[in-house]
Protein backbone atom coordinates (compact mmCIF):
# COMPACT_ATOMS: atom_id res chain seq x y z
CA UNK A 1 0.00 0.00 0.00
CA UNK A 2 1.41 3.39 -1.02
CA UNK A 3 1.52 6.49 1.14
CA UNK A 4 -1.28 7.97 -0.98
CA UNK A 5 -3.40 4.85 -0.43
CA UNK A 6 -2.90 5.12 3.32
CA UNK A 7 -3.66 8.85 3.30
CA UNK A 8 -6.75 8.29 1.18
CA UNK A 9 -8.09 5.52 3.40
CA UNK A 10 -7.59 7.65 6.50
CA UNK A 11 -9.56 10.52 4.99
CA UNK A 12 -12.24 8.23 3.55
CA UNK A 13 -12.91 6.72 6.95
CA UNK A 14 -13.04 10.18 8.53
CA UNK A 15 -15.36 11.54 5.82
CA UNK A 16 -17.86 8.72 6.34
CA UNK A 17 -17.92 9.10 10.11
CA UNK A 18 -18.22 12.90 9.90
CA UNK A 19 -21.04 12.62 7.36
CA UNK A 20 -22.99 10.45 9.78
CA UNK A 21 -22.44 12.87 12.66
CA UNK A 22 -23.14 15.97 10.57
CA UNK A 23 -26.25 14.32 9.20
CA UNK A 24 -27.54 13.65 12.70
CA UNK A 25 -26.87 17.28 13.68
CA UNK A 26 -28.65 18.58 10.59
CA UNK A 27 -31.60 16.22 11.13
CA UNK A 28 -32.03 17.54 14.67
CA UNK A 29 -32.30 21.05 13.24
CA UNK A 30 -34.69 19.80 10.54
CA UNK A 31 -36.99 18.36 13.18
CA UNK A 32 -37.20 21.74 14.92
CA UNK A 33 -36.99 23.91 11.80
CA UNK A 34 -39.95 26.10 12.85
CA UNK A 35 -37.62 27.72 15.39
CA UNK A 36 -34.83 28.48 12.90
CA UNK A 37 -34.06 32.00 11.73
CA UNK A 38 -33.96 31.93 7.93
CA UNK A 39 -31.94 34.48 5.97
CA UNK A 40 -31.66 35.14 2.24
CA UNK A 41 -28.46 35.46 0.19
CA UNK A 42 -28.60 36.62 -3.44
CA UNK A 43 -32.39 36.45 -3.76
CA UNK A 44 -35.49 35.21 -1.96
CA UNK A 45 -34.97 31.65 -3.26
CA UNK A 46 -31.36 31.49 -1.99
CA UNK A 47 -31.68 30.88 1.73
CA UNK A 48 -29.46 29.95 4.65
CA UNK A 49 -30.12 29.06 8.28
CA UNK A 50 -28.18 28.61 11.48
CA UNK A 51 -28.28 24.89 10.72
CA UNK A 52 -26.09 25.39 7.61
CA UNK A 53 -23.56 27.42 9.57
CA UNK A 54 -23.44 25.14 12.60
CA UNK A 55 -23.04 21.98 10.52
CA UNK A 56 -20.19 23.53 8.53
CA UNK A 57 -18.51 24.79 11.71
CA UNK A 58 -18.74 21.28 13.15
CA UNK A 59 -17.12 19.77 10.05
CA UNK A 60 -14.38 22.43 9.87
CA UNK A 61 -13.45 21.96 13.48
CA UNK A 62 -13.40 18.17 13.31
CA UNK A 63 -11.26 18.08 10.13
CA UNK A 64 -8.87 20.68 11.59
CA UNK A 65 -8.50 18.63 14.78
CA UNK A 66 -7.92 15.35 12.93
CA UNK A 67 -5.80 16.49 9.95
CA UNK A 68 -4.79 20.14 10.44
CA UNK A 69 -2.60 20.17 7.33
CA UNK A 70 -5.59 19.71 4.99
CA UNK A 71 -7.31 22.59 3.23
CA UNK A 72 -11.04 23.22 3.60
CA UNK A 73 -13.64 24.88 1.38
CA UNK A 74 -17.20 25.27 2.58
CA UNK A 75 -20.22 27.08 1.21
CA UNK A 76 -20.79 29.22 4.29
CA UNK A 77 -17.29 30.23 5.45
CA UNK A 78 -15.09 30.04 2.38
CA UNK A 79 -11.67 28.62 1.62
CA UNK A 80 -8.77 27.88 3.94
CA UNK A 81 -5.53 26.74 2.29
CA UNK A 82 -3.76 23.61 3.46
CA UNK A 83 -0.26 22.19 3.04
CA UNK A 84 -0.95 18.48 2.46
CA UNK A 85 -2.28 18.61 -1.09
CA UNK A 86 -5.72 17.47 0.13
CA UNK A 87 -8.69 19.85 0.30
CA UNK A 88 -12.07 19.09 1.86
CA UNK A 89 -14.99 20.57 -0.10
CA UNK A 90 -18.22 20.68 1.88
CA UNK A 91 -21.81 21.74 1.53
CA UNK A 92 -23.23 21.41 5.05
CA UNK A 93 -26.83 21.27 3.82
CA UNK A 94 -27.35 21.05 0.09
CA UNK A 95 -31.01 21.73 -0.56
CA UNK A 96 -31.61 24.37 2.10
CA UNK A 97 -34.88 25.42 0.45
CA UNK A 98 -36.37 21.91 0.73
CA UNK A 99 -34.89 21.71 4.24
CA UNK A 100 -36.59 24.85 5.56
CA UNK A 101 -39.85 23.94 3.83
CA UNK A 102 -40.06 20.51 5.45
CA UNK A 103 -39.17 18.38 2.43
CA UNK A 104 -36.74 15.43 2.73
CA UNK A 105 -34.66 16.12 -0.40
CA UNK A 106 -31.57 17.61 1.22
CA UNK A 107 -28.21 16.16 2.18
CA UNK A 108 -24.76 16.71 3.68
CA UNK A 109 -22.11 16.64 0.95
CA UNK A 110 -18.42 16.00 1.71
CA UNK A 111 -15.67 15.66 -0.89
CA UNK A 112 -11.89 15.54 -0.70
CA UNK A 113 -9.77 16.78 -3.59
CA UNK A 114 -6.22 15.68 -4.41
CA UNK A 115 -4.34 16.82 -7.46
CA UNK A 116 -7.36 18.91 -8.39
CA UNK A 117 -9.65 15.87 -8.64
CA UNK A 118 -12.37 14.56 -6.29
CA UNK A 119 -10.87 11.40 -4.80
CA UNK A 120 -13.46 11.01 -2.02
CA UNK A 121 -17.17 11.64 -2.18
CA UNK A 122 -19.60 11.06 0.68
CA UNK A 123 -23.23 12.18 0.75
CA UNK A 124 -25.49 11.61 3.74
CA UNK A 125 -29.26 11.78 3.27
CA UNK A 126 -30.63 11.83 6.82
CA UNK A 127 -34.34 11.66 5.99
CA UNK A 128 -33.77 8.48 3.97
CA UNK A 129 -31.08 6.99 6.26
CA UNK A 130 -28.79 6.71 3.21
CA UNK A 131 -25.02 7.07 3.06
CA UNK A 132 -23.43 7.25 -0.39
CA UNK A 133 -19.66 6.78 -0.27
CA UNK A 134 -16.90 6.55 -2.88
CA UNK A 135 -13.14 6.81 -3.01
CA UNK A 136 -10.76 6.69 -5.95
CA UNK A 137 -10.22 3.11 -7.05
CA UNK A 138 -12.55 1.73 -4.40
CA UNK A 139 -15.88 2.00 -6.19
CA UNK A 140 -19.07 3.60 -4.92
CA UNK A 141 -21.58 2.19 -2.49
CA UNK A 142 -24.93 3.00 -0.92
CA UNK A 143 -25.20 1.85 2.70
CA UNK A 144 -22.43 -0.64 1.95
CA UNK A 145 -23.94 -2.09 -1.24
CA UNK A 146 -21.73 -1.52 -4.29
CA UNK A 147 -23.13 0.60 -7.10
CA UNK A 148 -22.70 0.00 -10.82
CA UNK A 149 -24.44 1.78 -13.69
CA UNK A 150 -26.63 -0.02 -16.23
CA UNK A 151 -25.42 0.69 -19.80
CA UNK A 152 -28.91 0.11 -21.21
CA UNK A 153 -30.17 3.27 -19.51
CA UNK A 154 -30.52 6.32 -21.80
CA UNK A 155 -32.22 9.70 -21.61
CA UNK A 156 -35.12 8.14 -23.53
CA UNK A 157 -35.87 5.32 -21.07
CA UNK A 158 -34.84 6.97 -17.79
CA UNK A 159 -35.14 10.27 -15.90
CA UNK A 160 -32.60 13.11 -16.05
CA UNK A 161 -32.10 15.59 -13.24
CA UNK A 162 -32.01 19.27 -14.21
CA UNK A 163 -30.87 22.06 -11.91
CA UNK A 164 -31.32 25.81 -12.15
CA UNK A 165 -30.73 28.96 -10.15
CA UNK A 166 -30.72 32.74 -10.56
CA UNK A 167 -27.25 32.65 -12.16
CA UNK A 168 -28.85 31.20 -15.30
CA UNK A 169 -31.42 33.04 -17.41
CA UNK A 170 -34.89 31.48 -17.29
CA UNK A 171 -35.11 31.22 -21.08
CA UNK A 172 -31.89 29.21 -21.17
CA UNK A 173 -33.24 26.80 -18.57
CA UNK A 174 -36.40 26.50 -20.63
CA UNK A 175 -34.45 25.75 -23.80
CA UNK A 176 -32.43 23.05 -22.01
CA UNK A 177 -35.60 21.37 -20.78
CA UNK A 178 -37.20 21.70 -24.21
CA UNK A 179 -34.16 20.10 -25.87
CA UNK A 180 -34.29 17.20 -23.42
CA UNK A 181 -38.02 16.67 -24.02
CA UNK A 182 -37.57 16.93 -27.80
CA UNK A 183 -34.92 14.20 -27.57
CA UNK A 184 -37.46 11.88 -25.96
CA UNK A 185 -36.29 12.39 -22.40
CA UNK A 186 -37.94 13.58 -19.20
CA UNK A 187 -36.66 15.48 -16.19
CA UNK A 188 -36.97 16.02 -12.47
CA UNK A 189 -35.71 18.67 -10.06
CA UNK A 190 -35.78 18.05 -6.31
CA UNK A 191 -33.93 21.10 -4.98
CA UNK A 192 -30.57 19.46 -4.25
CA UNK A 193 -27.97 19.08 -6.99
CA UNK A 194 -25.70 17.02 -4.75
CA UNK A 195 -28.51 14.57 -4.01
CA UNK A 196 -29.44 14.25 -7.69
CA UNK A 197 -25.80 13.47 -8.50
CA UNK A 198 -25.93 10.74 -5.86
CA UNK A 199 -29.07 9.45 -7.57
CA UNK A 200 -27.10 9.24 -10.83
CA UNK A 201 -24.50 7.07 -9.10
CA UNK A 202 -27.30 4.88 -7.72
CA UNK A 203 -28.95 4.51 -11.14
CA UNK A 204 -32.11 6.34 -10.08
CA UNK A 205 -31.34 9.06 -12.63
CA UNK A 206 -29.45 8.52 -15.88
CA UNK A 207 -27.83 11.94 -15.66
CA UNK A 208 -27.77 15.35 -14.03
CA UNK A 209 -27.15 18.72 -15.66
CA UNK A 210 -26.97 22.23 -14.22
CA UNK A 211 -25.41 25.13 -16.16
CA UNK A 212 -23.93 26.82 -13.07
CA UNK A 213 -22.88 25.12 -9.84
CA UNK A 214 -20.19 25.55 -7.23
CA UNK A 215 -17.58 23.01 -6.23
CA UNK A 216 -19.20 22.28 -2.89
CA UNK A 217 -22.40 21.24 -4.67
CA UNK A 218 -20.86 18.76 -7.11
CA UNK A 219 -17.47 17.38 -6.07
CA UNK A 220 -18.78 14.57 -3.86
CA UNK A 221 -21.35 13.60 -6.48
CA UNK A 222 -18.74 13.63 -9.22
CA UNK A 223 -16.61 11.13 -7.30
CA UNK A 224 -19.64 8.92 -6.70
CA UNK A 225 -20.66 8.92 -10.38
CA UNK A 226 -17.12 8.24 -11.61
CA UNK A 227 -16.60 5.35 -9.22
CA UNK A 228 -19.99 3.88 -10.13
CA UNK A 229 -18.87 3.77 -13.77
CA UNK A 230 -20.19 7.06 -15.13
CA UNK A 231 -18.64 10.16 -16.66
CA UNK A 232 -18.59 13.85 -15.82
CA UNK A 233 -17.75 17.19 -17.39
CA UNK A 234 -14.40 18.38 -15.97
CA UNK A 235 -14.62 21.10 -13.33
CA UNK A 236 -11.60 23.39 -13.04
CA UNK A 237 -10.14 23.54 -9.54
CA UNK A 238 -7.03 25.60 -10.33
CA UNK A 239 -6.65 28.79 -8.30
CA UNK A 240 -9.72 31.01 -8.17
CA UNK A 241 -11.62 28.68 -10.52
CA UNK A 242 -12.30 26.43 -7.53
CA UNK A 243 -14.40 29.22 -6.03
CA UNK A 244 -16.39 30.05 -9.16
CA UNK A 245 -19.54 28.56 -10.64
CA UNK A 246 -19.14 26.23 -13.60
CA UNK A 247 -21.36 23.90 -15.64
CA UNK A 248 -21.95 20.49 -14.09
CA UNK A 249 -22.89 17.39 -16.05
CA UNK A 250 -22.61 13.77 -14.91
CA UNK A 251 -24.28 10.68 -16.29
CA UNK A 252 -24.14 7.10 -17.41
CA UNK A 253 -21.62 6.72 -20.22
CA UNK A 254 -24.57 5.65 -22.39
CA UNK A 255 -26.22 9.09 -21.97
CA UNK A 256 -23.20 11.35 -21.70
CA UNK A 257 -22.71 12.36 -25.35
CA UNK A 258 -26.39 13.22 -25.81
CA UNK A 259 -26.52 15.34 -22.67
CA UNK A 260 -23.25 16.99 -23.64
CA UNK A 261 -24.80 17.90 -27.00
CA UNK A 262 -27.73 19.56 -25.20
CA UNK A 263 -25.24 21.45 -23.04
CA UNK A 264 -23.32 22.90 -26.00
CA UNK A 265 -26.40 23.60 -28.11
CA UNK A 266 -27.75 25.77 -25.29
CA UNK A 267 -24.79 28.03 -24.68
CA UNK A 268 -22.74 25.69 -22.54
CA UNK A 269 -19.03 26.07 -21.99
CA UNK A 270 -16.41 23.81 -20.47
CA UNK A 271 -13.96 21.15 -21.54
CA UNK A 272 -14.89 18.96 -24.50
CA UNK A 273 -12.48 16.25 -23.40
Amino acid sequence: MTVHDTDLERRFSLAKSLAEEAGALALDYFNKRESLVIETKRDLQDVVSIADRDVETFLRERVAAAIPEDGFLGEEFGHQEGSSGYTWVVDPIDGTSPFVNGMPTWCVSIAVLHGGLPVIGVIKVPCASELYAAAQGRGANLNGTMLGLDPSRTIQNAMTGIGCNSHVAPDRVGSIIAALLESGGNFIRNGSGALMLAYVAAGRLVGYYEPHMRAWDCMAGYCLVKEAGGEYLPFSTEGDALLKGQPVLASNISAYSELLRIHYLNGGEGSRS
